[in-house]
């Protein structure tokens, strides 16, 4: 079923965006493999000929450009951050972490150019084609920095399992690679073994001390008016409005409404404090997601002192979000005021979170307002 883009959510286009860029590094490192140790032959079963290893590499080069690009579009469809769809072609145009962004859009036109040079290689020539071949190799490690220096989970634990499990792949078939090359000297294999043995490593050192640091986000380049409106902002003066392009009628929802709630919760440090995300599935009266973002001040106890906050409501088959703000914290008790178009909604979300899963269970009653 295909399902329109002006139907989803901010939440929807958010996991879609982290979606892509995830299984765009996993189809880049099997290209990547195939380019490395197809010449070698390590397929001797004749139901597995070299044209066949040949087309799979054509094909997954194909498929990779496509989910690239609806990354890119994903990414600017979220709207959090002031991407543009210029911004994922022209590297380092944009004023949002411009050097890992850049890298992205560098990554992008590298895959791109090999397409391009390789549906008009008859015409180029072998070897302006195999020159452009081997440079769009260089996509690959621009596109794990990237991923590392902008991804929206390059904190997570299984994010940094699954990249450094593709970074562990292709140095194993670049050594591979080069210890079975016949024109290498020994002094030159040795090169090679090292060097795909040290980029890992220095990959690691970069995580520990670039994106797994707490003051990243500000290191990266990302603007400060983006951490300030959920850090620094007060929950009185949040709006509780949103702009007549995106809103949502609340004449459409069938309230009042109680609903299950399942989701995670995670927590990143922020210039001037933490910003606390709770992603919620609603289920039963009313079905959608929900979305809480809370910043400020961590205290003891593993609680927070509210000083900004964003609440996301996006039932399903409304065409947009209704947007709002917490307006009490009590303990695990959130009551919010939620706006479309029509009269506002509030809600109070009932939570139980498991600290050791960092799951989240509970329900949401949601009544008209007033």
């Amino acid at each position: 079923m295909i399902v329109s883009a002006a139907t989803l959510s901010p939440t929807a286009y958010w996991y879609l965006t982290r979606a892509t860029g995830i299984v765009s590094l996993l189809l880049l490192t099997a290209v990547v493999v195939l380019g490395v140790i197809g010449p070698m032959r390590l397929v001797p079963s004749p139901g597995w000929p070299r044209f066949a290893v040949d087309s799979l590499h054509r094909d997954l080069s194909l498929l990779a450009i496509v989910l690239i690009a609806l990354h890119v579009i994903f990414s600017v469809a979220d709207g959090f951050a002031p991407i543009t769809l210029v911004d994922g072609v022209i590297p380092f145009n944009s004023p949002y972490r411009p050097l890992w962004l850049g890298l992205g859009a560098l990554a992008f036109d590298l895959m791109l150019a090999l397409v391009i040079t390789s549906l008009v290689r008859r015409r180029l020539g072998y070897g302006a084609w195999r020159a452009v071949h081997w440079l769009a190799y260089a996509c690959w490690p621009i596109a794990v920095l990237h991923g590392l220096g902008t991804g929206s989970d390059s904190r997570q634990l299984w994010t940094l399992a699954v990249t450094f499990l593709c970074v562990g792949v292709v140095a194993w078939a670049i050594i591979a690679r080069v210890r079975r090359a016949d024109k290498l000297t020994e002094s030159q294999r040795a090169l090679g073994v090292a060097a795909a043995t040290l980029t890992p490593l220095g990959l690691l050192l970069f995580t520990f001390v670039g994106p797994l640091n707490s003051n990243w986000a500000i290191t990266a380049g990302t603007p400060r008016h983006l951490l300030a409106s959920y850090v620094h902002r007060p929950a009185s003066a949040a709006s509780t409005t949103t702009p007549a392009s995106s809103a949502t009628s609340t004449a459409q929802l069938k309230l009042p409404f109680t609903s299950r709630l399942a989701g995670t919760i995670s927590q990143q440090q922020a210039s001037g404090g933490a910003i606390l995300d709770i992603e919620l599935h609603l289920t039963g009266a009313t079905s959608g997601s929900l979305r809480i973002r809370l910043g400020g001040q961590p205290v003891g106890g593993g609680g927070l002192s509210l000083s900004g906050s964003q609440v996301d409501l996006a039932p399903t088959g409304l065409p947009a979000a209704l947007v709002g703000r917490v307006t009490e914290l009590n303990g695990t008790q959130v009551a919010a005021l939620v706006t479309g178009d029509h009269q506002p909604v509030d809600l109070l979300v009932d939570l139980h979170i498991d600290e050791q899963t960092r799951t989240v269970s509970g329900v949401v009653h949601a009544k008209r307002a007033g």
